[in-house]
């Protein structure tokens, strides 16, 4: 076989990922800002009919979470099975875009991991250290696809160092970096919906933090297990692991973070009592925290994060009272997550404070109430909403479908819509060879 142009790289894709052709369409349109590629048009790209531009061929790797150098090249090929000229005179004459140049840093940081070979060096564990916590930061408000390919080359990286021989104290921050690029990957798995590869990472990350006596990454690992366990359905797990967590002594938020996703867990799987006693734990923990977290994004448990959580365990625990404090919460966690800098805000935790709030209206017979809340994340792209939130989704409609909304066409509408987010794939698409 000869090398692959552009239409059999973009069929391969598409084949692989699912996606319609106006699927892929909305996709690069999105990222465009303006909505200039239709279905046809990307059918035209497949049959090699026209070749994608080097900026459609940007979008197209966000979109697909392949590197831009896959595309350009197989674009390439198919300009010469044409007889047109190359375009590498031209794109090397336009203006350096912050794609190109991040993809110049991250060869350069490739270059210096070669130069070490596989011994560290300061270097190499400073510019790792520096990558893995941007990471961790641009997780929490940037879409998966563009993020999971290098948290997996990092990975892979700081375990081909750890094979090598170190210091004893370079080894050391080389488990702690491998531990946490575990826990990314976990969460990527997490928000995927595949619970298996989540809890394999996770046990990894376990591994790591508990070979170098770890405290904080230790009780982060077991927070991240508690949450497996938590949307797998296990939990009365996911309260044990979260309070094995609490065992722990580690600086910043991560007391808070076990007591409240111990008090979520056991709010829905009934005990109403040691729900509430848990969110009071969090509460005192929150305000004990002397120390700021170690990492930022999603190592760190904001009070927007602690307010989205007793959102959904109040409502869990049910009853006027907790009803009203749960949109409460949910409100204030919406109030403070929309006034953090983009980096911090994060969708998910967004999302499911949102879908409280329409939760609390609904239980307090508010229908208007409900279709506003709803109405956010339903207008939102398809690709931002995680696993998780599609449950939810699917859930709410389910309550929907009580007699007393029944005849309400504005419900019926909602139901439908509700109905078919639930059904639409969760999250960005990771692909089998991206899970190996």
């Amino acid at each position: 076989m000869g090398p692959e142009g552009i239409g059999e790289l973009l069929t391969r894709l598409r084949d692989t990922s699912g996606m319609t052709h106006q699927r892929i369409a909305d996709g690069i349109n999105d990222r465009d800002g303006r909505a200039t590629v239709t279905g046809k048009e990307v059918s035209r790209y497949l049959r090699e009919k026209r070749i994608p531009s080097s900026r459609v061929r940007g979008y197209l790797s966000d979109l697909f979470g392949v590197e831009l150098a896959i595309l350009d090249r197989a674009a390439a090929v198919s300009r010469q099975r044409r007889g047109e000229p190359s375009s590498k005179t031209r794109i090397v004459e336009q203006a350096p875009t912050r794609r190109l140049l991040a993809a110049d840093a991250a060869e350069a940081a490739e270059f210096a991991r070669f130069l070490a070979g596989t011994n560290s060096s300061a270097a190499v564990l400073e510019g790792l250290h520096a990558d893995v916590t941007r990471l961790a930061r641009h997780y929490v408000s940037q879409p998966l696809t563009g993020l999971y390919g290098e948290i997996r080359t990092l990975r892979r990286a700081t375990f081909a160092l750890l094979e090598g021989r170190q210091r004893p104290s370079d080894t050391v921050e080389l488990y702690l970096l491998a531990g946490r690029l575990c826990g990314l990957s976990a969460h990527v798995c997490l928000d995927a919906g595949d619970y298996d590869s989540a809890a394999a990472q996770s046990r990894t990350a376990w591994a790591c933090a508990d070979l170098v006596g770890h405290n904080g990454l230790r009780a982060w690992t077991r927070a991240v297990q508690s949450l497996i366990a938590f949307w797998n359905g296990s939990l009365r797990q996911a309260a044990d692991l979260a309070r094995a967590g609490q065992e722990f002594t580690a600086a910043g938020s991560i007391g808070a973070r076990l007591a409240g996703l111990e008090a979520r867990a056991l709010a829905v799987a009934g005990d109403r009592d040691g729900a509430a006693a848990a969110l009071a734990t969090a509460q005192r923990r929150r305000e004990s925290a002397a120390d700021e977290d170690d990492f930022p994004g999603i190592f760190s448990f904001p009070l927007a994060k602690q307010c989205a959580y007793a959102g959904t365990t109040h409502l869990a625990i049910g009853g006027r009272r907790h009803v009203q404090a749960a949109i409460t919460s949910a409100e204030t966690a919406v109030r403070l997550y929309r006034s953090a800098e983009d980096a911090d805000r994060s969708v998910g935790d967004l999302f499911a404070a949102h879908l409280d709030m329409a939760r609390g209206h609904m239980k307090a017979g508010n229908v208007d109430g409900t279709e506003a809340m709803i109405g956010f994340v339903l207008d939102a792209r398809a690709e931002t909403r995680s696993a998780s939130i599609a449950r939810r989704l699917g859930e709410i409609s389910g309550e929907l479908d009580a007699p007393e909304f029944r005849d309400s066409t504005p419900v019926s509408h909602l139901r439908a819509r509700l109905k078919e987010a639930a059904m639409a794939p969760a999250g960005p698409a990771v692909g089998r060879e991206q899970q190996q």
